[in-house]
């Protein structure tokens, strides 16, 4: 119970008692940490069985674990100490499989981190997950992100928040979660000290009105513990950053803002760029896939060039921004010391833009690192252009 090889030998212990065929994917992983074991001790392991990876020694992906699999897991891990985390993303659990994963949550005395991406789990899974946090007290990451647990499992995991103190970082991501839930879960917000990253990403709203987002806005104004926040699909319109503005100001420890894919304009940028002035802690802030155009980067570009010292990462990809814009961005770079990664890719990126961030990169004094971008300068026929690079956004 407390190695690779005790591990081992109660998964197939455990196959053996309900007369299953051991998973050759979980037996791969098994067999190489057995194996690693014997040149090096290992007394923590963190069982990777995502459903989209390859397995170090198999070239073909795994056949996708199922609630059956579930069963067995939790029969084998129900009182393991040497396995600290576990990825079953892209599979195939169901319902069945998180009350099984639940009671795993209940008795584990181990578990550091869980990760359910993208299964089958509905609301009635939701709900035994919460049931599990409830109780549990050594999981500080859980990621459910992709599960359709809807508004029902959405207002259940917030209940849990409100007596679990050990969860750090949540992923409630494409969780068609909707207005009730995530009032909900800001709610909670309020008061819990515990959560350091909260992902909210692409609830389902039947309503322009924003309500959601003033929400968010009114507890990030009083929470003094969240890091990080994700609220990328919201719909959010300039009203909803002005909101963000006036309550992020009096903010203390919120380092990372996520407000891609929304639909926020120039306006919206000029008040976040009132944010930006006022020095927050904010370290990234993330606003590709909006419109916030050449009189919104050159809001923002003015804050960061003569008053915010604190923001490294900036994304506007695909603002619809022209080289006035662009230019102003890559200008700010030259005055302000912090700023750092910068991601502008889907704007419209005309020579002077392209000459701008040439001499961020390849000139006499290279400001940007080629690795804090997602483009690149090529010339052709003595015209430079941008080729683009991968990006984190």
């Amino acid at each position: 119970m407390g190695d690779a090889a005790s591990t081992k030998e109660d998964y197939l212990k455990v196959c053996a008692e309900l007369e299953k065929v051991p998973d050759t994917g979980i037996l791969a992983v098994l067999n190489s940490a057995v194996d690693d074991s014997f040149l090096d001790p290992i007394i923590e392991f963190d069982l990777f069985l995502h459903g989209n990876k390859q397995n170090e020694r198999n070239e073909m992906y795994r056949r996708r674990l199922t609630d059956e699999d579930a069963s067995i897991l939790y029969k084998t891990l129900r009182s393991n100490t040497f396995v600290i985390g576990l990825d079953l993303g892209y599979n195939c659990i169901g319902d069945d499989g998180a009350n099984l994963i639940s009671q795993l949550l209940q008795e584990t005395v181990c578990l550091q981190w869980l990760v359910l991406s993208y299964n089958d789990i509905g609301p009635a899974g939701g709900e035994a997950i919460a049931k599990g946090l409830q109780v549990n007290e050594t999981l500080g990451k859980l990621r459910l992100n992709g599960n359709k647990i809807k508004n029902k499992g959405g207002m259940a995991i917030a209940g849990a928040l409100q007596v679990n103190t050990m969860l750090e970082e949540l992923d409630l991501g494409e969780t068609d979660q909707e207005i009730e839930s995530i009032i909900a879960m800001t709610t909670v917000l309020n008061l819990n000290n515990t959560l350091k990253s909260v992902n909210l990403n692409r609830p389902v709203l039947f309503t322009r009105q924003e309500e959601t987002t003033v929400h968010v806005a009114k507890m990030l104004k009083v929470n003094v513990r969240l890091r990080e926040i994700h609220l990328t699909h919201y719909d959010m319109r300039d009203f909803g950053a002005e909101r963000l503005k006036e309550n992020l100001t009096d903010n203390l420890t919120l380092t990372h803002l996520d407000l891609r894919s929304n639909n926020i304009t120039r306006d919206g940028a000029k008040h976040l760029a009132i944010l930006l002035k006022s020095n927050t802690p904010l370290e990234v802030l993330n606003l590709a896939y909006n419109r916030i155009e050449d009189d919104g980067a050159i809001a923002l570009a003015d804050a960061l060039a003569a008053y915010n010292t604190n923001l490294t990462t900036l994304g506007i990809c695909s603002n619809n921004i022209a080289g006035d814009g662009l230019c102003a961005v890559a200008k700010a770079m030259r005055s302000n010391g912090a700023l750092h990664a910068v991601y502008i890719w889907g704007n419209k990126l005309e020579e002077a833009a392209c000459r701008a961030f040439q001499d961020l990169l390849d000139g006499p004094v290279p400001r940007l690192d080629p690795s804090n971008t997602d483009v690149e300068p090529y010339i052709v026929d003595g015209v430079v252009y941008l080729a683009r690079l991968s990006s984190p956004f």
